[in-house]
């Protein structure tokens, strides 16, 4: 059964969608080239009293069309201001990319709970001497690849993605539904959402300011719950937070890796979206 939201309304050119009529809030943030889209198989297993709002961050989703500067501290000024305008927010939660943001957010206002999926912990140094435009390349470039091919109709988008070795066991009608969102443009050219600028600069971000998401890390007052998967954003036994990276901050998160799930199912897997979801509210 499809879940729809019960609202959709513009903030400040972002779109933002409200999963449930409960009155306590969650704000959800996505990651690097995703869309609200990512957060509506957990908003399924909320409680009655629960609420979910998911945001498409800027340069995503419909909220592409906004215009840069991007960036982490971007992003977090615009969730701030997606939660004022809901009247504010019990739980900060973000997936991916969408922890670092969600972190940087809650350094500067108070939530109940910061829940951080499979993101927010500093990733390590880069080498002295490093180009970060090709740990880039070699990290996000066929994702930023993807971004600027087209395809001859949805279908087609589809079964690219039914390919992917992180969804093809997992396919299920959120993931179809996920990617279909996506897209836009005349049918024959149709493409992502997703702006490259954006994730470029979003993705040098993550590397290039990882102090500062340090510092903001240790100065979050709410308590702060980190959910890794297993395993990664190509479904490899090494999940993109790996134990020796988690470590040195153990005695700042309460960490718990979700069995069975990668980096994409920890979201959409219904026995991991459940799990989130419990974690989110409880």
């Amino acid at each position: 059964m499809r879940l729809e939201p019960v609202r959709t309304e513009t903030v400040d050119g972002m779109r933002v969608a409200t999963f449930g009529e409960g009155t306590r809030r969650i704000l959800a943030v996505h990651g690097i080239t995703a869309s609200l889209m990512a957060w509506r198989a957990v908003a399924r297993h909320l409680p009655a009293e629960w609420s979910l709002v998911a945001m498409d961050l800027r340069g995503r989703g419909h909220s592409r069309d906004l215009p840069g500067p991007y960036g982490l501290a971007r992003h977090a000024e615009d969730v701030l201001k997606v939660d004022e305008h809901i009247g504010g927010a019990r739980v900060l939660a973000g997936h991916s990319m969408g922890a670092y943001v969600a972190v940087l957010a809650a350094e500067r206002r108070r939530f109940g709970k910061v829940v951080l999926v499979d993101g927010g912990i500093p990733f390590a140094p880069l080498p002295p001497g490093t180009d970060v435009d090709v740990v880039i390349d070699a990290t996000l470039g066929p994702a930023i690849a993807r971004l600027s091919q087209t395809f001859p109709s949805a279908a087609a988008y589809v079964d690219f993605f039914k390919a992917h070795p992180a969804l093809a066991a997992a396919w299920n009608a959120d993931v179809e539904d996920y990617v279909t969102y996506d897209l836009v443009g005349p049918e024959g050219a149709l493409r992502s959402r997703a702006v490259p600028e954006a994730v470029r600069r979003d993705g040098r971000d993550l590397h290039t300011e990882r102090e500062r998401i340090g510092a903001a890390l240790e100065r979050i007052e709410a308590p702060v719950v980190l959910l890794r998967a297993p395993r990664g954003l190509l479904d490899q036994p090494v999940g993109m937070l790996p134990d020796e990276l988690v470590e040195p901050w153990r005695s700042r998160v309460r960490d718990e890796v979700v069995p069975d799930c990668n980096h994409y199912t920890i979201l959409f897997d219904p026995r991991c979206a459940a799990l989130v979801a419990e974690r989110l509210t409880s």
